[in-house]
């Protein structure tokens, strides 16, 4: 499935740059695929954390939706602090695989510390920890895949990736159900397999993981593209890089986080609690499935298109979450269209994103898109749980709905839908920056 060339990919012959740093061309680099089992593994553990949280701080510590829509903020966005951090060092020197180790490194220590937080104060620091390390790792991990893949190829590159890094989010819950099955308030077990599973999944990346990328050293980079804090902001002087980022904040200030979504469809359906740990796995399955054939569908007919379907394909979630239906099929569908949505803008995002950076801005100018995208996503996780407490759930996903809609329609007049990676490609191997 992975080794077959996309529609209007550039020949291997016609492209010696590309050939002599893509000698496996057809094939997936095997930097994606350790870093994709990298992921794969600290799904595993990071989403045993997730299936169990909600549960935990609202039933277990009494939360309000507004407390909890704050630590669901800091949790989904306080990386967006730390992202161009991340980025920028990682750019300096080349050093994405050091960088990235030290996010995961962070992101492990941070599961047993939730064993010893009981205050709203001490769980959003130990949840900024974590998110920390997810910031600093998130752009040069990017980095490297976009780095060691051909540009027209990149969608089912980020494609395989996002696949198996789903792997993980299908597991994780189920192995955080089977502990609770088997001890119904164990979440203390929960973290503690959750920080052992984390720790193999460094091991993976500081053993296998290459410490630079080929394309690193294929040209040089010009003193105004060399890496500096100044070097990464003037990016968005790039008109494509610029507009691709300010879609993504829109669309992102009108997503309702995962956490919500389950707490919704809990509510709806009276969902017991024992099995809410399981309602993520419905979206993981349906991200599995669709990543690769997105991602290859994103390199042929144009990242943007496939990127603008994913949120239409969430506006009908919301759609579906408004009914009043009560039938067995409504979790499924909501479930499968949640999933639809990552898939065809989780890695197609960033596919698009690096098609206006050069190489030595990588991590920095993939690290703008995600720290704004992240940003968005905390202002909107801490305004719809405010929006829940004062007016109630249906009235804030009204809300959300409503305003996904007029994203939509902002993001579709701000970018052309006519695009194709091929031309992307083309273009970027060519130099072209699409600067203003």
């Amino acid at each position: 499935m992975y080794v077959s060339e996309s529609r209007g990919s550039t020949p291997a012959a016609t492209t010696p740059t590309a050939r002599g740093l893509f000698p496996g061309r057809s094939a997936v680099p095997t930097t994606v695929l350790v870093l994709g089992t990298v992921s794969l593994v600290t799904d595993i553990s990071s989403e045993m954390v997730t299936a169990v949280l909600p549960l935990y701080l609202v039933a277990g510590l009494g939360l309000s939706p507004l407390g909890f829509g704050l630590l669901d903020g800091v949790y989904n966005g306080f990386s967006a602090l730390v992202r161009l951090v991340g980025g920028h060092l990682a750019d300096r020197g080349g050093r994405h695989k050091t960088v990235a180790a030290l996010g995961y490194g962070l992101s492990a220590i941070s599961k047993p510390l939730l064993l010893a937080a009981h205050t709203l104060p001490l769980i959003g620091a130990v949840l900024a920890m974590d998110r920390t390390g997810k910031g600093l790792r998130t752009a040069p991990r990017d980095a490297l895949i976009s780095l060691s893949s051909p540009p027209e190829t990149r969608g089912r590159a980020f494609g395989v990736h996002r696949a198996m890094d789903t792997t993980g989010a299908l597991l994780g819950p189920l192995v955080a159900f089977l502990i609770l099955r088997q001890a119904p308030e164990g979440y203390n077990v929960v973290f503690t397999v959750s920080f052992c599973v984390a720790a193999l999944a460094v091991i993976v990346l500081l053993l296998f993981v290459p410490s630079r990328a080929p394309e690193l050293g294929a040209t040089p980079a010009s003193a105004a593209e060399r890496p500096s804090l100044r070097a990464a902001v003037a990016l968005l002087g790039r008109r494509e890089l610029r507009r691709l980022m300010l879609c993504a904040v829109v669309l992102s200030l009108a997503t309702v986080s995962d956490s919500f979504i389950y707490l919704l469809l809990q509510r709806q359906l009276g969902v017991p609690d024992r099995w809410i740990a399981l309602l993520p796995l419905g979206t993981a399955v349906a991200f599995l499935l669709l990543a690769v054939p997105l991602g290859r569908w994103a390199d042929r007919v144009g990242r943007w298109r496939v990127f603008i379907g994913g949120h239409l394909a969430l506006l009908a979630a919301y759609g579906l979450l408004l009914t009043h239906v009560q039938s067995g099929w409504l979790p499924y569908a909501v479930l499968a269209l949640h999933g639809a949505f990552y898939a065809a803008t989780d890695g197609v995002l960033m596919a698009a994103a690096a098609g206006s950076v050069p190489a030595v801005l990588r991590s920095s100018g993939l690290a703008l898109v995600q720290t704004g995208q992240a940003a968005a996503r905390f202002v909107g996780s801490i305004a719809f749980g405010a929006a829940w407490t004062a007016w109630g759930d249906r009235s804030a996903l009204i809300g959300a709905a409503l305003a996904l809609a007029l994203s939509l329609v902002l993001s579709i007049r701000l970018r052309p839908a006519a695009e194709h990676s091929a031309a992307e490609g083309s273009a970027e191997e060519k130099g072209v920056t699409g600067s203003d």
